[in-house]
């Protein structure tokens, strides 16, 4: 498998400037919906690095895929209405639904479906599944409604994978700035560094959006866009991402908080092929040396969850580990002598520019200091992260958070940016793609999740809380961060 990125990150993003817009008054089917974000999107095609923002904004709103991941993280047919597979499993047909037009106007047809997958497949390509969809050997489009995929091995997540894929029309030619998509909202305005707007299209082949306009205001900081819910500038916040904040809205009426499931993993990731963590005991030293739930209460107060692998509990194959790499200094102590360092050792992290990254650095300086470990903090912007960690594999130690479900695959991909290889675990990463049913799958990535735990391939420091701040006239928004993805079209206003 080739490395790419599958890191729904922030580190992709730049941070826009904060928007002035009032949100509007007016309620009912013509309601103007203000929602407040940090995540602009870089570009609008999520092929080519758009960034969470990207997702967060057009994903099912604008763009629509073969499938639909709900916000309680199950599959669901959505432009293909049914798929039958071989015995085999090697081949996949799938009928697409009728009556389905483009923003462009344009009929859904399985030609589109084609290209959209070559898209993700293509050498530029960015998209956070594009290693995955690799196992696809072959697109026909028998007829305009039939698409038939074929495999070089069997894939039990390709629906699951294809829910990843936007269809994209022949409506435009530059998707990073326009789109022809098949969703209920098109695009409206994008002022960047401010704002970004989706109108309500009533050609729209399902049930219309609820709303007739959804206006994401971008801001620069935690404190500007609590400000603006609270000066009624936004309606709807999509995750708070500071704790300190909540107390203004804590017992309000005029406010509701719903504390969600996430899937963002906020990771210590080292490169385990040089020195020296290509050791696991040095890993796991390090891991131990952590006081990871006095980490989470500095960083976010009461909310948050303690992870102990890079599972959260809204993917199918979670187990509790957390006490497999306990907090335990003395335990440090040992592993690190028994790993060839005794006195510790010095080591250079690299270290994103934003939020929480900076104060998680400083956090780690001074745990690992008690078991003799140096840290030399190296402060890096989104971009040099992506060229130099990401790309090149030009570090020691990083820190990155992960926002994708389902994304404890890439430990089974020696050539992912941290460099863990285990022949086991990729073997079984494999076996568990290639099984026949859900629960052989489940049961290998079960010991995916063991092994790695063990090996401490990776420190996961916490798992981010998805804490969504409303005002009490809306209701109908996500309140789960799956994957960033953020559906508007059911918000509605008093």
């Amino acid at each position: 498998m080739l490395a790419t990125l599958a890191i729904g990150i922030a580190a992709a993003l730049t941070l826009a400037g904060c928007s002035g817009a009032a949100s509007s008054s007016s309620g009912g089917t013509d309601a103007s919906i203000a929602v407040g974000s940090l995540y602009e999107p870089v570009n609008l095609d999520n092929t080519a690095g758009g960034g969470q923002g990207v997702t967060e904004a057009l994903n099912g709103n604008v763009y629509e895929g073969l499938f639909k991941l709900t916000d309680d993280g199950t599959v669901e047919p959505l432009l293909a209405t049914k798929y039958t597979a071989s015995a085999d499993g090697l081949t996949y047909t799938f009928t697409l639904r009728d009556g389905v037009k483009f923003h462009s106007g344009k009929p859904l047809t399985s030609a589109a479906v084609k290209s959209s997958i070559e898209r993700v497949l293509a050498d530029d390509s960015q998209s956070a599944r594009k290693s995955q969809l690799a196992v696809i050997s072959g697109i026909q489009t028998p007829y305009d409604k039939t698409v038939v995929i074929s495999l070089k091995s069997r894939s039990i997540s390709l629906p699951y994978n294809l829910s990843y894929v936007w269809i994209y029309g022949p409506g435009t030619t530059n998707y990073k700035t326009a789109e022809d998509g098949t969703g209920p909202y098109t695009l409206g305005t994008w002022k960047r560094g401010s704002s970004l707007s989706l109108e309500r299209w009533n050609g729209y082949w399902g049930a219309k959006a609820k709303n007739k306009e959804v206006v994401y205001d971008y801001f620069t900081d935690a404190s500007a866009l609590s400000n603006a819910l609270l000066t009624n500038q936004v309606d709807v916040v999509t995750s708070i991402q500071s704790p300190d904040s909540l107390t203004q809205f804590q017992g309000n009426k005029s406010y509701t908080i719903s504390n969600g499931h996430s899937t963002t993993k906020e990771l210590l990731a080292f490169n385990d092929k040089v020195a020296p963590f290509d050791k696991a005991e040095v890993r796991k030293a390090v891991y131990s040396a952590i006081d990871t739930k006095k980490l989470l209460s500095s960083i976010w107060g009461k909310y948050g969850t303690l992870i102990g692998s890079m599972v959260p509990p809204s993917d199918p194959w979670y187990e509790d580990l957390t006490k497999v790499n306990p907090y335990d200094v003395s335990l440090a102590k040992k592993e690190l002598a028994e790993a060839g360092y005794p006195n510790g050792f010095t080591f250079t992290l690299d270290t994103p520019t934003y939020d929480p990254h900076p104060a998680v650095a400083e956090f780690l300086k001074t745990e690992l200091a008690k078991v003799g470990i140096t840290v030399n903090i190296n402060s890096i912007s989104a971009d040099q992260w992506y060229t130099k960690v990401f790309k090149n594999h030009d570090f020691v130690a990083t820190l990155q958070e992960h926002v994708n479900d389902r994304d404890l695959v890439w430990y089974g991909n020696p050539d992912f940016y941290w460099g863990y290889d285990n022949p086991q675990v990729t073997a079984w990463v494999n076996e568990a793609e290639q099984s026949a049913t859900t629960a052989e799958q489940t049961a290998k990535l079960k010991l995916v999740n063991e092994q790695i735990a063990k090996d401490a391939a990776s420190a996961w420091l916490y798992l981010y809380p998805q804490i969504v701040v409303a005002s009490s006239s809306v209701s109908g928004y996500p309140v789960n961060g799956l994957n960033s993805q953020f559906y508007a079209y059911d918000i509605v206003k008093k």
